[in-house]
C-alpha cells in the first residue's frame, strides 16, 4: 500500500489530540480508533480516502500517511502536513509572558486543535452541535452521512463524506426522520446548497479577511457568528478565539477569572494578548477543561 512518513512540528501530541474524534462518539467522517486516524480528502471533486498511523513521540511527532491508490499519496501527505494547528513560535512566546496558558501546556503538553478542511463538514458540524450535548450530535451526524454520503475505503477500513449535491437535494423532511430538528435540517439543506453551487466556496474565504469571512457565512440562514469563527480556527486555521463557545467561555473563565464565567466580550478582552498563538491555547485550555470534567 502506497505510504509515506512525514516530520510535523513539535511540541505535539498526535494521539491525545486526535482523541476529540472518539471522545464523542464516531460519527464516521472522522474516523480515530486510538491507533489509526481515517478521513477523505477532495481530488477533482471526489472524495479519496486517507489513512494515518501516529509515530515518534510529542517532541519528534510524525504520521505515516497511507492510500489505496498511489495517485492520491501527494494530496495524502498535504493533507497530513495541514492536519494540526500549530503556531510554535508564536505560542511559545505565549507560554513564557502567561502563566495560564503555560500551566495548561505543561499539564497538557502537545495537545494541538484539529482542522476540518472540508468547509461542508464544518458548516454540518457546527450545525448539529446547536444547542445539544456533543454526543447526541456525533449521532445525527452520523445517521445523516450513512443516509446522504458516501463511503469509501482506505486500509481495508470505510470512512464516510458528505456529498454536497445530494445533501442539497434532499428533502429536509428526510433528515427530520434521523432526528434532526427541522431548523436543522432546513440549515443543513441550504448549507448544502451554497456548497454545492459554489456560492460559499473554500479557495475565495482562503483569500478573504476574517471579517468578510464572518459577513459571508452569517448570510447563510442558520450559520451565525460561532459557526463563522469556528471555520476561521479550524478550517481556515487562523489564530482565532471562538468567544461565544460556551466551552471556550467556560475555559477561560477557568484559566482567568477562578471559574466564573465570563461574558463573549470579556473572553475577547481576556484573550486579546493571544495573538497568532490565539487557536493553540485555545486548544490546549479546552482540553484541560474536558479533562477536568471526566470522571476519574
Amino acid at each position: 500500500m502506497p505510504s509515506a512518513e512525514l516530520a510535523l512540528p513539535g511540541p505535539l501530541d498526535v494521539r491525545t489530540s486526535l482523541e476529540v474524534f472518539r471522545r464523542w462518539g464516531d460519527d464516521l467522517v472522522d474516523r480515530w480508533d486510538g491507533e489509526v486516524l481515517l478521513r477523505t480528502l477532495r481530488s477533482g471533486g471526489e472524495p479519496i480516502a486517507w489513512a494515518a498511523v501516529p509515530a515518534g513521540d510529542t517532541g519528534s511527532p510524525r504520521l505515516r500517511v497511507s492510500v489505496d491508490d498511489r495517485a492520491h499519496l501527494e494530496a495524502a501527505v498535504a493533507a497530513g502536513h495541514a492536519l494540526f494547528v500549530t503556531a510554535p513560535e508564536a505560542f511559545e512566546g505565549l507560554r513564557a509572558r502567561d502563566a495560564a496558558v503555560a500551566a495548561a501546556e505543561a499539564r497538557h503538553p502537545g495537545v494541538r486543535g484539529v482542522r476540518e478542511p472540508d468547509l461542508l463538514t464544518a458548516l454540518v458540524r457546527s450545525i448539529s452541535a446547536q444547542q445539544v450535548n456533543l454526543r447526541w450530535a456525533a449521532t445525527t451526524r452520523a445517521r445523516l452521512v450513512r443516509a446522504t454520503g458516501v463511503v469509501r475505503s482506505a486500509c481495508g477500513r470505510e470512512v464516510w463524506a458528505l456529498d454536497p449535491q445530494r445533501l442539497a437535494e434532499t428533502d429536509p423532511a428526510e433528515l427530520r426522520a434521523l432526528q434532526f430538528t427541522t431548523r436543522k435540517a432546513e440549515y443543513i439543506v441550504g448549507a448544502a446548497a451554497e456548497v454545492s453551487a459554489g456560492r460559499l466556496d473554500l479557495e475565495q474565504l482562503r483569500a478573504c479577511g476574517d471579517e468578510e469571512v464572518i459577513e459571508r457565512l452569517v448570510a447563510v440562514r442558520g450559520l451565525g457568528r460561532w459557526t463563522a469563527e469556528w471555520v476561521l480556527a479550524r478550517t481556515l486555521g487562523r489564530p482565532r478565539v471562538v468567544a461565544g463557545d460556551l466551552g471556550v467561555r467556560k475555559a477561560v473563565g477557568a484559566a482567568y477569572r477562578g471559574g466564573r464565567m465570563p461574558t463573549e466580550a470579556e473572553v475577547r478582552a481576556l484573550t486579546a494578548h493571544w495573538g497568532a498563538g490565539a487557536a493553540v491555547a485555545q486548544a490546549v485550555l479546552l482540553h484541560t477543561l474536558v479533562t477536568a470534567a471526566r470522571p476519574c
